[in-house]
């Protein structure tokens, strides 16, 4: 009688005992031949695994199917758990029944191929089998799922954002404008106004939904689609704000680091969970820093892609960029009483050149004042209509920020361009798969 098979991922086969009979379902990742012998690596959501065929123990029509089973054909695998110090892991599976379900082609991406970053983006539909793009994908789960754990556990609800939009949050020239029924409205850059709006129901509101900026800038860390988190609480300062944001950082760093180990091993790289609190590097700091490197800027100029870099790669750890002039950020920001052309805001970032992880700061709770700024800046105040009548109906101090994930996933990840922690890009460029 035929021992009845368990049915596995592979994961749970290296947690199965040797000798038991099961059965495994994935696509081949490899594959070879020595004299009467067969192995094939299987790859499925969980991992690999060797499987191997011996010609007169492995029943012959098995044996024709794992011999013609090509590069990424979906196939099962019934057979016995042997423990083999040779095989990857210390496991293998020994075939006993060996069905192709899917035949796969030829497969396209060979090692020359491989060697081109742009056709891998251009059959990005199968490159993302790769080991490497799974492993960051793994680590970018885990990075969001962190996200929806720690702001649960500091009782903030979770909302939704349209994404279809009449106002700009952060400047007018990076929107996407889209034809709306007969009116012009934008794809959203950020969905900060109405979490504001949410504060005087929910008080500590938080948001995970894609973002859209038409920016036309061809750097390593931009995107035009990107998946924001972003937070806003009453009663709060922008102390609050930064305290929050490096907690937040420093507890989804130590989730990467508990449960994607192996991901991050594939990946190649080293994580140290940061401490906190961050340092605190300002403004006027940077630019000093910068001039001295012969890399200035003027003051009120926002920080150069250069001097960002310059003190991102001279620290270990995440830290704050702080108190940003006035003309370097947007209308609703909160300016120190003595400082009025200075913001309570900053940029949260990454170590090793990464650059900027997320920006925040307080905003405006005041209508005279909000109004004030709105018409210092020649802006119409008809666009803000609904946002500034938040600021009539008890609005208190409040801030809050925004953090690109595929940014957080690229240092994590140590990846060379934010594309590759996205499963799809979305670039100037890049439209397709």
């Amino acid at each position: 009688m035929e021992t009845p098979s368990r049915r596995l991922r592979v994961k749970q086969v290296f947690e199965s005992e040797p000798g038991e009979t099961v059965e495994v379902k994935g696509w081949v990742s490899t594959k070879n031949s020595i004299g009467g012998l067969v192995f094939a690596t299987i790859r499925d959501g969980t991992g690999y695994i060797q499987v191997s065929a011996k010609k007169g123990v492995t029943p012959p029509e098995s044996m024709d199917a794992i011999s013609t089973a090509t590069k990424e054909s979906t196939v099962s695998v019934k057979g016995v758990v042997r423990v083999d110090a040779r095989a990857p892991g210390g496991k293998e599976v020994s075939v006993r029944e060996f069905k192709v379900l899917s035949l796969a082609q030829t497969w396209p991406i060979t090692k020359t191929a491989a060697a081109s970053a742009s056709y891998l983006y251009d059959v990005r539909h199968l490159s993302i089998r790769s080991r490497k793009t799974t492993a960051t994908m793994k680590v970018r789960s885990e990075v969001v799922a962190a996200v929806f754990d720690y702001f649960r556990d500091r009782g903030f609800t979770l909302i939704s954002a349209p994404s279809f939009v009449q106002a700009a949050v952060e400047g007018g020239s990076t929107l996407f404008g889209v034809e709306y029924f007969g009116k012009k409205v934008y794809l959203s850059q950020s969905a900060q106004f109405y979490e504001e709006a949410a504060l005087a129901s929910l008080e500590k509101v938080w948001i995970y939904q894609p973002a859209f900026r038409a920016e036309k800038s061809r750097t390593p860390k931009h995107l035009t689609e990107f998946w924001m988190v972003e937070a806003e609480q009453a009663f709060a300062d922008q102390d609050d704000n930064m305290r929050l944001q490096e907690e937040l950082l420093a507890s989804v760093v130590k989730r990467v680091v508990e449960n994607r180990a192996e991901e991050l091993k594939i990946i190649g790289r080293s994580l140290t969970v940061p401490s906190v609190p961050f340092d605190r590097v300002s403004y006027d700091e940077v630019r000093e820093v910068a001039a001295a490197h012969g890399m200035g800027f003027e003051w009120g100029e926002d920080v150069t892609t250069e001097a960002e870099r310059l003190v991102s790669v001279a620290h270990k750890s995440p830290f704050f960029i702080t108190d940003y002039p006035l003309s370097a950020r947007s209308f609703y920001h909160m300016t120190y009483t003595d400082r009025p052309k200075v913001t309570k805001s900053a940029d949260l970032i990454a170590p090793e050149g990464y650059g900027e992880l997320a920006t925040g700061g307080q905003r405006i709770a005041s209508y005279d004042l909000l109004m004030e700024r709105i018409k210092s800046q020649d802006l119409p105040a008809e666009a803000f209509g609904w946002y500034l009548d938040l600021r009539k109906y008890g609005m208190p101090d409040h801030a809050g920020f925004g953090m690109g994930v595929e940014r957080v996933t690229r240092w994590l990840c140590g990846l060379k361009n934010i594309r590759a922690a996205s499963l799809f890009p979305r670039t100037t460029t890049r439209v397709s798969p």
